[in-house]
């Protein structure tokens, strides 16, 4: 996890160019420490994301690979600042399960969302009674406070999705996920009609794997992908177990997912046909 609430993506990114830069500079991450007097594990922490570099640390670094560009040396200290900038969610670090800060700063910057759920409806898509409900449901004992500020945290994230640049979203939902009446018949279908109005928005796909289909490549558990509109920026893969949330970037180990997921979308019912049977699960709770 980032520390303090800073930007993963920027970060991603800066330690991405800073590791390139020293490459193609032929030196070691020793040679660049015992070069700025630092301990020799400072580089290797710099470029393994464990350490956020200030943007002086920057600039020296670049002092020792030779970069001279005044508009590139420019742009990473920039990028550098951006990374150690606090998100909205820093304020809810307390309540915050492991490696869920991580994943809502990939979520802030996502370019596309594709997100495959077996059991319930996702954070991005959830009413505020449905996500009381599922919290309070949840393994763990919290407090009247903790459960409403993570609820907080739920909703707030839903704001990406009213802005111009908004990420691209594609739900498929197992049968399962919208039969189960979380929270009571009410909740529910207050929930399900949300998703009816979700897809009908522009750039959101909503689909249903019907129990019809029998086992599906989704029966292992449920998983997100986030994709970043910059080129060469890898997907990440993101899952939520009672055990501690994970996240998978690796190139290999993303296609899996991004394979699964296209196998999903084609046994899973047409977006229409999705919309219809949302309706007939929201009629059958009246």
């Amino acid at each position: 996890m980032l520390p303090n609430g800073q930007n993963p993506v920027r970060r991603r990114q800066l330690v991405a160019e800073l590791k390139r830069l020293r490459e193609a500079a032929q030196m070691t991450q020793e040679e660049v420490a015992d070069r700025l007097d630092w301990h020799h594990t400072k580089v290797f922490r710099i470029e393994t994301g464990r350490t956020g570099p200030h943007p002086n640390d920057v600039r020296v670094m670049l002092d020792v690979y030779g970069v001279s560009d005044s508009e590139q040396r420019e742009a990473l200290v920039q990028l550098a600042k951006e990374a150690r900038k606090r998100g909205w969610w820093y304020s809810y670090r307390d309540v915050l399960p492991s490696r869920y800060e991580f994943f809502i700063g990939l979520e802030q910057e996502a370019a596309s969302i594709r997100t495959f759920e077996l059991a319930v409806v996702p954070g991005l898509l959830q009413t505020e009674n449905y996500a009381r409900a599922l919290v309070r449901g949840g393994p763990l004992e919290l407090t009247a406070e903790d459960v409403q500020r993570r609820v907080e945290v739920r909703m707030s994230r839903q704001q990406i999705l009213t802005t111009a640049n908004r990420p691209q979203l594609w739900v498929i939902l197992d049968e399962a996920a919208i039969r189960r009446t979380v929270g009571g018949p009410d909740v529910m279908r207050e929930q399900l009609e949300k998703l009816i109005d979700a897809s009908e928005q522009a750039r959101t796909t909503i689909q249903v794997v019907p129990y019809s289909v029998g086992a599906h490549p989704g029966t292992a558990g449920s998983f997100i992908v986030v994709g970043f509109a910059e080129p060469g920026e890898i997907d990440v893969v993101y899952m939520e177990t009672i055990g501690g949330n994970l996240s998978v970037d690796k190139t290999e180990e993303v296609q899996h997912y991004a394979t699964a997921f296209d196998h999903l979308r084609a046994v899973a019912l047409s977006p229409d046909d999705s919309r219809a049977m949302l309706f007939e699960a929201a009629n059958m709770l009246r």
